[in-house]
């Protein structure tokens, strides 16, 4: 992992304006334009920003302490990029330098994240699911090209094609020929002198698409599945983003789920557990089993109903259905129910507690 403390020489104490002032002396020392003749600057300048972008965030620098490591990549796409972190500092003398020259090619079209809510029984067993969302959608007219069809693009006259300009400019280095993108064609290289009449040149547009999602079996409650280029539509003919779809499985009030296990609970009387009892229990699939609970069961015994559970996701098989048995104590009493159960206590050589007026009393 990068020691980004080193790589900005400062202590891992450092403050936020240290680790700022840092940052503002590497970059004038390590940007490639002060250093035209050395092909590592490029290098050294992304690492030192990389730094930068993780310690000058609390949350993202916490992180870094606890061992999360950061991609570049991810870092400067989501966050704005070298040229953001550039004129935070320096203003536009150093705006449109990011690329250090490299035209503005595809781009790849967002993210889109969806939420499907699900019963317990259709996250168990799985199922097909349709999904709706607004994203960027490709221009069907023009066929993303963001030209009117029968008419091509052009090449930039300002930039003849490169995407990128070199402008002479004061800097605290003194006067420098910086490349920055050029604002005739947005660093594509090509314009389009007849813009498609539906998407007026953009190529795509904002649009409402559904997406038929196959649930697998035994998928839990936070569950993301991910559909590979079915997002929003990129830019000059970058591929699409993906579909994140986070499952939300709701509660079933006579189970609770752990694992691929069920738990269900029953409540049994005192005169049962002592004699026996046959009860049903629900089963996920909607039927009914009778489970037969033998004289003299103690509270809280567990009884298993063998693969009635949730289909293992990915794999063979089915988790099992536990059933708790509680024995309710009664809390209220007629006089006759209590005479008799004070008979019963007598005949056992119990002691419970005196008779007390009003208590167990309808």
């Amino acid at each position: 992992m990068k020691d980004y403390y080193e790589i900005l020489g400062v202590a891992r104490d450092a403050s936020g304006d240290d680790i700022k002032q840092a940052f503002r002396l590497l970059a004038r020392q390590t940007h490639p334009d002060a250093n035209p003749n050395d092909p590592t600057a490029e290098e050294r300048f992304r690492e030192i920003a990389e730094a930068y972008e993780v310690l000058s965030n609390p949350d993202r620098r916490a992180r870094y302490d606890r061992g999360e490591v950061f991609g570049s990549q991810d870092l400067f796409s989501q966050f704005g990029g070298l040229d953001d972190i550039l004129q935070q500092f320096f203003g536009a003398a150093f705006g449109g330098m990011g690329g250090f020259g490299r035209r503005r090619g595809p781009e790849r079209g967002p993210d889109v994240a969806v939420r499907l809510d699900l019963s317990l029984e259709e996250a168990a067993f799985g199922l097909q699911r349709e999904i709706e969302f607004t994203a960027p959608i490709r221009c069907e007219y023009c066929a993303g090209s963001g030209s009117e069809p029968g008419h091509d693009t052009a090449t930039c006259p300002t930039c003849r094609g490169n995407g990128r300009v070199q402008v002479a400019r004061n800097t605290f280095l003194g006067q420098m020929v910086t490349v920055a993108e050029c604002s005739t064609c947005a660093g594509r290289g090509q314009i389009i002198e007849h813009p498609c009449t539906i998407c007026r040149g953009a190529g795509r547009m904002e649009g409402t698409r559904t997406l038929t999602v196959d649930v697998p079996k035994g998928v839990e409650n936070g569950t993301r599945l991910r559909l590979a280029g079915r997002g929003g539509a990129g830019e000059n003919g970058g591929p699409s983003g993906d579909v994140y779809v986070q499952l939300r499985v709701a509660e079933d009030p006579r189970f609770e789920r752990v694992g691929d296990d069920l738990h269900h609970r029953v409540t049994i009387g005192i005169s049962e557990a002592t004699f026996g009892i046959s009860v049903s229990v629900p089963l996920l699939d909607g039927d009914v089993e009778e489970l037969g609970i033998p004289a003299g069961t103690q509270p809280e015994t567990v009884f298993r109903l063998a693969k009635q559970g949730v289909p293992r996701l990915q794999h063979r098989g089915r988790g099992d259905l536990l059933v708790h048995v509680d024995v309710g104590i009664p809390t209220e009493l007629s006089p006759e129910e209590e005479n008799a159960l004070r008979d019963y206590a007598d005949l056992r050589g119990e002691h419970p507690k005196p008779r007390k007026k009003g208590i167990f009393r309808r």
